[in-house]
């Protein structure tokens, strides 16, 4: 369940790029998002911190992203908790906080501290199938419990005034679907829009995303729906779309493989064409990424750079001698130090993405 990759989905039918929607609004009272492109970074642990939003916003095309989960108990029991997940910069907006939890109260107490940090919607987290999270009856866990869900949406639908959304997956195995059975409870509710993963618990992030699943939520309900799964390419999110009806589509390990696939995707539904980079382009990306990490000192860097060359560097001429340098290092500036010789640019050329990065707000400042 932790492969970051799985193999190539089989081919989907084809669809123009106009299938591709230019946004949707999430609303809630007199309250709203504006979700424009029509495309969500899912919140993914260890990968949607403050600094890869900001850098991926950098990149331009995404409508709406969503912090790491964040355990709504470990949230109102320490301040540490909220300064290392729920900090942003304005320039990350609109962005949902996401949590995960199974207590009504402790939820709602936590959806009240995301407003009071100024989020601009709040999610609940029904989708991680791991171990440790499911065991505490968080996560997928909770799609076995369709009663205590109904008690969750309204408690935290209750406790705040900003959209609410969720994001799940459609059962425990595919015995135990439950897809629109909850999308209908969610709805009546009060949650404004929802994310199906179409793929159950059981399925974890291999074998294919069953689209028609997403379809079916569609057209059950009345609310925004997105959909999450197998899109890798432009090509795929207008194919989702037009398969769907979804209104939005949600990118996870795409995007972390390749971050500028909301860009393309704007680019191609505006167009019919998009930029593919270069290695010029991923060597500029792997340097500012690198420069951002090692300005923010952010918590566990050093193993976030070895992530994200072992993502990127696929398309880089001997990628493989610049894995094993950053793989070596033992500091940030190191990596940062080796990226730089490796590719024979200016120590100083990174410094303008350090220097437009932003000022994250801290949630201890709240």
């Amino acid at each position: 369940m932790n492969k970051l990759w799985d193999k190539p989905p089989s081919p989907r039918p084809a669809a123009a790029p106009s299938a591709l929607p230019a946004g949707v609004v999430i609303r809630h009272g007199g309250r709203e998002v504006r979700v424009a492109p029509a495309t969500i970074l899912a919140p993914m642990a260890g990968i949607t911190d403050t600094v890869f939003r900001r850098f991926l916003r950098g990149l331009g095309g995404c409508g709406l992203i969503m912090t790491e989960f964040t355990s709504a108990d470990g949230l109102i029991r320490s301040e540490r908790v909220a300064r290392r997940y729920l900090s942003f910069g304005a320039e990350e907006r609109p962005i949902a906080a996401q949590l995960f939890g199974s207590d009504p109260e402790v939820l709602a107490q936590a959806a009240e501290l995301v407003e009071r940090l100024g989020f601009d919607a709040v999610d609940l987290n029904l989708g991680c199938p791991a171990n440790k999270v499911v065991k505490c009856n968080g996560g997928s866990g909770l799609l076995r419990d369709l009663p205590l869900l109904a008690r969750l949406f309204t408690r935290i639908r209750a406790a705040v005034t900003i959209p609410f959304t969720v994001k799940y997956r459609a059962g425990w195995d595919e015995r135990t679907l439950v897809h629109v059975e909850l999308a209908r409870l969610a709805e009546a509710s009060g949650v404004n829009a929802l994310a199906l993963h179409a793929r159950t618990r059981a399925q974890g992030y291999a074998g294919e995303a069953q689209w028609q699943w997403i379809a079916a939520v569609k057209q059950a309900v009345r609310i925004p729906v997105f959909g999450n799964g197998d899109v890798r390419r432009p090509e795929d999110a207008a194919a989702l779309v037009a398969a769907t009806g979804c209104d939005a589509v949600m990118i996870g390990r795409a995007a972390a493989n390749n971050p500028w696939i909301f860009r393309q995707i704007e680019q191609y539904r505006t167009t019919g064409h998009y930029d593919l980079p270069g290695a010029a382009d991923r060597a500029a990306l792997i340097g500012r990424y690198f420069s951002l990490l090692a300005a923010e000192r952010s918590p566990g860097a050093l193993g976030k750079m070895k992530q994200f060359v072992a993502w990127f560097t696929h398309g880089v001429e001997d990628g493989a001698t610049l894995r094993k340098l950053v793989y070596e290092c033992r500091t940030e500036q190191e990596a940062l130090d080796r990226v730089t010789r490796f590719f024979g640019i200016a120590d100083d050329t990174w410094q303008s993405a350090v220097e437009t990065s932003g000022t994250a707000i801290a949630a201890s400042n709240r």
